[in-house]
C-alpha cells in the first residue's frame, strides 16, 4: 500500500493528461458522428496540384507513436518539460475542437478510386474507413508534430544523452514527413496545414519563448512617494 501511495504521489502529474485525453476523445468522437453532412468545404488551388502518394501512410501512422513516446519520455524524465509540452498540445487540440464544433468543416480531396493496389493503399483504405474527411482545420497532425519536435529540441535531458543529437535530426525528419503526409494522402488541404503551422509557431513563442517576451517589458516603477528628509 505504501509503495502504491508513493507511486501515485510521484506520478500524479499524469492525472490531468488522462482526464484531458478522455474529454478530447469523447468530444472528437461526437464530432465525427455529427459533422458528416452539413459542413464547410475547405479547398485551395494548391490542393489540385498535389499528387496522391500512398507511401506517406507510413509517417502518417507513425505520428501516433511519435507524439506518445515524446510525452511519455518527458513524463518520466522532466516534469517541467512535460508540463510545457502538455500546455502546447492541449491548447492547440482544444482550439481545434472548438473550431470544429462552431464551424464544421471537411474536404472532397480523396480520390474515388485509388490509382494503385498495394500494401500502402490497403492501409490508406483502412484509415479512410474509420476516419471521415471532416473536422480538419487546423491540422492536429501538423500541430502536434511541431509540438513533439519542439519538445525534443528543447529537452536538455535528451541533449545530454549519447544519441541526443541524432535523435533531434530523426525527430525533425519525421515531423516534416508527417506534415507532408497530410497532403499527399489527401487527408488535409494546404489551408489546414498552413493554419496548423501558424498556430504551432505562435504556441512555440508563447510556451518556449515566454521568458524572452517578458524580458522586453519595462520594469514597474516604484510608485511610493519619497519621504522628505
Amino acid at each position: 500500500m505504501e509503495k502504491l501511495k508513493a507511486f501515485f504521489v510521484k506520478y500524479r502529474h499524469g492525472i490531468p493528461l488522462l482526464i484531458y485525453l478522455a474529454i478530447y476523445l469523447a468530444w472528437f468522437a461526437w464530432l465525427e458522428q455529427t459533422n458528416v453532412r452539413n459542413y464547410k468545404v475547405i479547398h485551395v488551388a494548391m490542393d489540385d496540384y498535389i499528387p496522391f502518394c500512398e507511401v506517406f501512410i507510413i509517417p502518417y501512422l507513425l505520428w501516433f507513436a511519435y507524439v506518445s513516446i515524446v510525452v511519455v519520455y518527458l513524463f518520466f524524465k522532466n516534469k517541467q518539460d512535460y508540463y510545457k509540452t502538455c500546455a502546447f498540445l492541449f491548447t492547440g487540440m482544444t482550439v481545434f475542437l472548438i473550431i470544429s464544433t462552431l464551424w464544421p468543416n471537411g474536404h472532397h480531396l480523396r480520390p474515388d478510386v485509388l490509382p494503385r493496389d498495394n500494401c500502402f493503399t490497403w492501409l490508406v483504405e483502412g484509415l479512410w474507413a474509420v476516419d471521415t474527411p471532416t473536422n480538419l482545420w487546423p491540422s492536429i497532425h501538423v500541430f502536434n508534430s511541431m509540438g513533439a519536435h519542439f519538445a525534443v529540441m528543447q529537452s536538455r535531458d535528451l541533449a545530454a544523452t549519447k544519441w541526443g543529437g541524432r535523435l533531434k535530426v530523426v525527430s525533425g525528419i519525421l515531423a516534416v514527413s508527417i506534415i507532408l503526409s497530410t497532403v499527399f494522402l489527401k487527408q488535409h488541404s494546404m489551408f489546414d496545414v498552413a493554419t496548423g503551422l501558424l498556430m504551432g509557431s505562435v504556441m512555440y513563442v508563447l510556451v518556449y519563448k515566454r521568458e524572452f517576451l517578458l524580458a522586453g517589458r519595462p520594469e514597474k516603477k516604484n510608485r511610493r512617494t519619497p519621504q522628505a528628509s
